[in-house]
């Protein structure tokens, strides 16, 4: 419990009415959340407003309320400032104890990527004894307890909360997924990061943000308000995330693998198995805290799969070093790291392969193909949800960078599905995106097998499967369930399988299993 006039300290204050230093208990944005005590804080959204609901939450106990524009007819404090996010991720922040402060914060942000990255990074940390917390778009975890998660960065008063969590459970570092929405709406707003890293941007989100300008200038914040305390990781093969060398007080740590000018390269890299071997040479001295880190080099061996997972493990591995993890742990934290689901996932291993992937935006596409390119395998089957209410222009730039990729991989044809039992209502595929879409492909002479149903699509894939050939199940909400209804399949197809073995790889799936 805090005083009102105290918690207030915290925030930039317009104007007061009602005044009272009344006793707070706790922050509530949820009107349905508010328990007695609590301070609502009205945030206009995209949808609706919290202004309409201030009703609701005094019914429930609030007893101030923090507001844009002041409300009529009520007689508890209210705190007008000029944009109650920020309002809430200071209110938040100072309730709990500025628990960031107490924290090793690590933040990345990519278009593709973050997850892994994310999971990579803690599977460092991990291997050299460090307790951790991961906050991401699969799950948050405080220590060995896994909660699933509702956005990719949570809201800042459950961020708050859930750092604070974690200094109550004797974490120490913290690897944490920053979306670009996250960074727009402040919902990291008084997160104190000691490293903050930038890995790719590619065309994706555009409707949230307005242009993709405003897209990658909310996603540069991150570099471009770190402060001389902090260290930037910064990738020299994106264009964009090089450019910001220059543009933050931070110190940064840089990398590439076709760029070798920065401070780490990534060398050698053999792709053959699908599975990455490289070298990391260390290009220049630098020192964090009382360690030195001289020009070095040493192997990596992933155990994740794709030519993207080389990008994500480099970002893991400068943030290990940046963290004082000797090289040899990391060599063997991130070997011991076996992937997250759904990225380039491979589910089913034995006479073919079938991999699952995200397949969300044309870089995230680009790279999973240019890893297919690099791997050995026959015939190539490519079963994708077409991308629901995200607009014709998405599933057009999809089709195009599908079609860039067909001819270098011998495809001539598609497998698509609509996922129509598969999907909510938000993610229900248009017919304005499905021509968009076939447009493309018939542009390019690539066949269509277009199929309603996402089990009638991996059927027909899966029954003229053969030796050493890769089915691919592409997309995203689209193809949640493709991995099961994949080896639900197999299981009827080939009844000699061990279903515990088969089924193995989805013992921890969370996407697709209800």
């Amino acid at each position: 419990m805090i005083k009102l006039y105290e918690l207030l300290k915290s925030i930039d204050i317009i104007d007061m009415k009602n005044e009272k230093n009344v006793d707070v208990t706790g922050i509530a944005y949820n009107s349905k959340n508010v328990t007695p005590g609590d301070i609502f804080v009205c945030i206009k959204g995209y949808k609706t407003d919290g202004h309409k609901y201030i009703f609701s939450a005094i019914s429930n106990g609030a007893v101030a309320i923090v507001v844009e524009d002041f409300q009529e007819g009520w007689d508890i404090p209210q705190i007008k400032v000029s944009n109650s996010r920020y309002a809430l991720a200071a209110l938040s922040d100072y309730f709990y104890g500025c628990p960031s402060k107490k924290l090793k914060m690590i933040g990345i942000t990519a278009t593709n990527g973050k997850t892994t990255t994310t999971f990579m990074t803690n599977s460092i940390l991990e291997a050299y004894g460090i307790e951790t917390g991961v906050i991401g778009t699969v799950s948050i975890k405080i220590g060995n307890n896994i909660i699933p998660s509702q956005l990719t960065t949570p809201e800042s008063l459950d961020l708050h909360r859930y750092l604070h969590s974690m200094n109550k459970e004797g974490i120490s570092h913290v690897a944490m997924e920053v979306s670009s929405s996250a960074l727009e709406l402040s919902r990291v707003g008084n997160v104190e990061f000691d490293i903050v890293a930038f890995n790719n941007i590619s065309r994706e989100h555009i409707d949230l943000h307005g242009s993709f300008e405003n897209y990658f200038d909310s996603k540069a914040s991150l570099i471009r308000n770190a402060s001389e305390k902090q260290w930037a990781i910064l990738n020299l093969d994106c264009p964009y995330s090089a450019s910001l060398v220059n543009q933050t007080k931070a110190k940064t740590l840089t990398f590439g693998i076709e760029n070798n000018t920065g401070d780490l390269w990534c060398r050698d890299i053999d792709l053959s198995t699908g599975r990455a071997k490289f070298i990391v040479e260390v290009r220049k001295e630098f020192k964090v805290d009382d360690i030195v880190y001289k020009p070095t080099m040493f192997d990596i061996e992933l155990s994740t799969p794709g030519y993207h997972s080389v990008y994500n493990a480099m970002v893991a591995i400068m943030a290990g070093l940046l963290c004082g993890v000797p090289i040899p742990v990391i060599q063997k934290g991130i070997n011991q790291f076996k992937g997250v689901e759904r990225r380039f996932e491979i589910i089913f291993e034995d006479e073919f392969k079938i991999i699952d992937d995200h397949f969300a935006n044309p870089g995230n596409i680009n790279i999973t193909l240019e890893t297919l390119q690099k791997m050995k395998y026959n015939n190539l089957k490519l079963v994708y949800a077409i991308r629901g209410n995200r607009g014709p222009i998405v599933n057009k730039e999809n089709a195009q960078m599908i079609a860039k990729w067909a001819p270098k991989l011998d495809m001539n044809e598609i497998i698509v599905t609509l996922s129509k039992s598969h999907v909510t209502e938000k993610d229900r595929v248009q017919d304005e995106e499905l021509i968009a879409f076939q447009r493309v492909m018939s542009e390019q002479g690539i066949k269509v097998h277009l199929y309603e149903e996402l089990s009638d699509a991996i059927e027909y894939a899966l029954s003229g499967i053969g030796n050493d050939d890769v089915l691919m199940l592409a997309g995203c909400q689209g193809m949640d369930y493709g991995a099961k209804i994949a080896l639900e399949i197999l299981s009827r197809l080939k009844p000699y399988i061990d279903t515990k073995v088969l089924f193995r790889p989805l013992e921890k799936r969370v996407a697709g299993m209800e």
